[in-house]
């Protein structure tokens, strides 16, 4: 199957433009979706944390909260469609107040609901029973542990976070996550600076390892991900002198056999405003999907959005470099 391919403008949040651009490297190659198997929400960009790779700029001081009518919006659209899976995302999603009615909603209707959980927000005012409520739905729980030791996880994500990760993941497991069957938590490596992240399989057995050794934890998988050049990791690479360098990595680890496991391909992302985008990183550039489809979650058209024109510019090089990197991890057959 062909894929058809949109270069956007670029935005000042862009990075710089790489030694090659993307629509160079795709050449005669289209970029399409084939299908939305999965509705990826949003609901804001608020969290107890402000990580130094964050590609949303989530912190404790942001106020975009996805309201109750967006909310409702997404849930008709699962429950009107044969989109199976709903992935919850932020800033910290917990800790909008919509949050768990979201998940018990799309729950009570067969819907797979996937949770990103940073750990740490158990420890905020009305979230120790988390891990609970998780279980009780059971729902998939991802969460970022940039390393198995306190030194790379602070310095990433905060002075502290690592052993309330690892009280989290404790507590987790208390309750089956990686234990029992249905209860499905699994782990996110980001490389901790300018730099590809090792082939998942590998480290993987490293995280296993050390885990369970040092702290008698349990996961599920691990997935890689490639900090993506925008918002605060692009910030940093800026400060520090490594933009060029880190695009010049990406665009020379370029790997077509990436392109039939991205996940612009089989999702479609939505904002706290109900606004509709090809994925979480272009939700967080502004680049809106196409001209002539739907813009929003209230006037959703699968029959429109399935198959539609994927929306790409330089900062896609982070999801088609080496092994490739998509909220699932590596993605190259």
């Amino acid at each position: 199957m062909q894929q058809a391919v949109q270069i956007s403008r670029t935005r000042t949040s862009e990075p710089l433009p790489s030694p090659v651009s993307f629509k160079q490297k795709l050449g005669d190659a289209v970029l399409n979706a084939f299908t939305i198997d999965t509705l990826q929400v949003n609901v804001g960009k608020l969290c107890n944390q402000a990580c130094k790779h964050c590609h949303v700029d989530a912190s404790p001081n942001r106020t975009e909260i996805m309201g109750r009518d967006v909310v409702d919006s997404c849930l008709r659209v699962l429950a009107d469609s044969e989109i199976g899976t709903l992935d919850i995302t932020g800033g910290a999603p917990e800790l909008n107040p919509e949050f768990r009615y979201l998940v018990t909603q799309a729950r009570g209707f067969g819907c797979h609901v996937i949770v990103r959980h940073n750990l740490t927000v158990i420890f905020e005012p009305g979230q120790a029973e988390l891990p609970e409520f998780f279980a009780e739905n059971r729902v998939e729980v991802i969460s970022s542990l940039p390393y198995f030791t306190a030194s790379q996880t602070d310095n990433q994500r905060g002075s502290g976070v690592f052993d309330k990760s690892i009280e989290a993941l404790k507590r987790l497991n208390a309750v089956g996550y990686g234990v029992k069957d249905g209860l499905v938590l699994n782990l996110v490596y980001n490389p901790v600076g300018a730099f590809l992240p090792p082939l998942q399989e590998t480290i993987e057995t490293d995280f296993k390892r050390e885990l369970r050794d040092r702290y008698d934890i349990v996961f599920n998988e691990l997935f890689t991900i490639t900090n993506m050049p925008i918002a605060r990791f692009l910030d940093w690479l800026r400060r520090s002198g490594n933009e060029t360098s880190y695009m010049t990595k990406l665009v020379s680890a370029f790997n077509p056999a990436t392109f039939p496991g991205l996940m612009c391909r089989t999702l479609i992302s939505v904002d706290w405003t109900g606004r509709l985008f090809d994925c979480d990183f272009n939700q967080m550039l502004e680049m809106p999907l196409d001209s002539g489809l739907p813009q929003t979650i209230f006037d959703f058209d699968i029959g429109k959005l399935a198959t539609r024109r994927i929306v790409t510019a330089d900062h896609c090089f982070g999801c088609t470099a080496g092994s490739g990197s998509s909220c699932g991890g590596s993605v190259a057959v």
